[in-house]
């Protein structure tokens, strides 16, 4: 298959190109900064518009966009939301362009979006059923999901809403391992808030499915079916990696450090896969201990 990949350099995009190039498929990875040398990267400017670049979804079986400013690597001002929003709104905007304009348009749009869709939840369970919150995250998440939309009357499309990927070179895992390692590592807040977690293997493994399976559109929780506390998480991962964790990070300590994108990690969203399930989608890891068992082994 020829796959268009928007994205492709990150964490998520990174992965998923891999599996997909061993699998045989050809994937053209639109980037802002192409790689010099390497033919597979095709330059573009997520702008709303669609460039040159789009003749490279003419004929192509699916378009895979992930593009966007990573959501936790900066306090969340206001110049920084606004990065937020452009770069994953005008990003999708460029890719539903260039798709309504080619004489063969792709048969799928994959298109990221994130459990935030749903807001701070605390133990409310959440389906892909629910409706969306009512904050910065929820907004964005609601909007970038339209933008995607627009292009359903040409081809199937997907949205993914991932939550927290888990994978020791990158995530929340790579973020907070060290700390755990050394034995510094705690609970965040009270320890209460859900964790909508997935192995990265299974999140690539989602993708796959959604490519392959036809009758799969509309929304997709892209996390594991057995949602855990942070707390619960704490006590895993400190038994993954041998070591005690009894320093929590007070609520008042993240609010100073993270602002307020600080109120999704204190509260969090209690996600669980119904449509995959639904479709017959089979999880390789469904509890915390088992993927943390093979991430850190």
């Amino acid at each position: 298959m020829k796959i268009i990949l928007a994205g492709g350099s990150g964490f998520l995009g990174r992965a998923l190109a891999t599996r997909l190039q061993r699998d045989g498929h050809a994937v053209t990875n639109l980037s802002r900064h192409p790689r010099p040398g390497v033919d597979a990267d095709l330059p573009w400017k997520p702008d709303g518009t669609a460039g040159q670049w789009a003749t490279a979804l003419d004929g192509a079986d699916a378009v895979i966009n992930l593009a966007g400013a990573g959501i936790a690597d900066h306090r969340w001002t206001e110049e920084r939301k606004r990065t937020l929003r452009s770069s994953r709104v005008l990003a999708t905007r460029s890719v539903v362009t260039a798709i309504r304009q080619v004489a063969r348009p792709p048969a799928l749009l994959v298109n990221g979006s994130a459990v935030g869709y749903y807001g701070a939840r605390g133990a409310e369970v959440v389906t892909e059923a629910t409706s969306p919150g009512a904050d910065f995250l929820s907004d964005l998440c609601a909007e970038w999901e339209r933008e995607a939309e627009q292009a359903s009357p040409v081809l199937r499309v997907a949205l993914l809403r991932t939550g927290l990927v888990l994978h020791p070179q990158g995530g929340v895992l790579e973020k907070i391992l060290l700390p755990f390692r050394i034995g510094v590592g705690g609970r965040l807040g009270s320890g209460s808030q859900y964790m909508p977690w997935i192995h990265l293997d299974d999140w690539v493994e989602m993708v796959v499915w959604l490519i392959a399976n036809h009758t799969a559109r509309g929304a997709f929780n892209a996390t594991a079916p057995t949602p855990v506390t942070n707390a619960e998480f704490t006590r895993a991962l400190a038994r993954a990696v041998h070591r005690p964790a009894f320093l929590p990070v007070p609520g008042f300590g993240l609010r100073l450090a993270l602002g307020e994108f600080a109120n999704s990690v204190l509260v969090g969203q209690r996600a669980i896969p119904a449509r995959a399930a639904e479709l017959g989608f089979e999880f390789r890891f469904q509890t915390i201990d088992a993927a943390l068992a093979d991430l850190l082994r």
